[in-house]
């Protein structure tokens, strides 16, 4: 069989361009296992500096970014394609992508701004608006709440980082606030005494912190008294709901009357119908 001559002269070429994606696989095979133990070095270093975890996570997945744009570019170069033109292209493609994920772009640099300012950190509880939860990762684009009721709210960080935040557990400890009404006929320092009385029973409210046990308000109906007392702040709610429990049981036992919204209807005969007079 006799092969043309314009083929035999793009023999050598193909031979040469089959060549050249043979060692350009190899290498893109050998710079992955490179890359990946270089990651592997990095997390540990990273794991044993005990680097803030949102912080780690955050340089953890740039570094991977950059080594494999690295690898791109040598590889390009091998093949003998421009790396300034390929740089050039990558630029317009990254331009539109931007153009069209403005958003996503917004959540990164909203993580990076979480990240410098850290006002919160993976562990800390937080309350975003009517969401409220742990922070249990804080990635490039998103973090991630987890609730009480162990539901997971994925927030992302440009929203984030405009609202406001109320950061629970940023220190050690807690106020615990609570307010309870009594009736204008209960003796103010009988009620003092019995909740004073409550707050001794609690073993986990911190001794040297102030105890406050006042009159807040005198509202229409009730005489609203304030407690406040303070815990380390992973026992706010074990400490608060016990309080309201033992409030509530000690002032039954002692009468002390709790006053609640009541409706009296009175029904009287007016010329044969009924009528409905509230009371109060």
């Amino acid at each position: 069989m006799i092969i043309p001559l314009y083929i035999r002269e793009k023999i050598p070429m193909a031979l040469d361009l089959c060549l050249h994606i043979a060692i350009a696989l190899f290498l893109y095979f050998i710079g992955t296992k490179i890359i990946h133990f270089i990651l592997k070095v990095t997390k540990r270093s990273f794991d044993k500096s005990q680097m803030e975890e949102g912080v780690s996570h955050f340089l953890f997945s740039i570094i991977k970014i950059a080594l494999y744009f690295v690898l791109i570019l040598t590889l390009c170069q091998f093949l003998g394609l421009a790396t300034s033109s390929v740089i050039a292209l990558l630029g317009s493609a990254g331009l539109a992508v931007g153009l069209a994920l403005q958003g996503s772009l917004a959540n990164f640099a909203g993580g990076v701004l979480i990240l410098i300012a850290k006002p919160f950190v993976v562990g800390d509880y937080i309350i975003v608006g009517d969401k409220e939860g742990t922070v249990i990762s804080i990635d490039i684009i998103y973090t991630k709440l987890q609730m009480v009721d162990n539901k997971t709210v994925i927030m992302p960080n440009g929203s984030l980082a405009d609202s406001d935040i109320i950061n629970v557990t940023n220190q050690n400890k807690r106020r615990i606030d609570i307010e309870v009404g009594v009736d204008y006929a209960e003796n103010i320092k009988k009620v003092r005494d019995i909740l004073q009385d409550i707050i001794e029973k609690q073993d986990k409210i911190l001794p040297d912190e102030p105890v406050d046990i006042v009159v807040g308000a005198l509202n229409t109906s009730s005489v609203d008294m304030l407690i406040h007392v303070w815990v380390k702040k992973e026992d706010y709610w074990k400490v608060r709901w016990a309080m309201l429990e033992e409030i509530k049981e000690r002032f039954e036992s002692e009468g002390v009357v709790i006053p609640f919204n009541q409706l009296d209807v009175n029904l009287k005969e007016h010329k044969g119908e009924s009528e409905e007079e509230k009371v109060r």
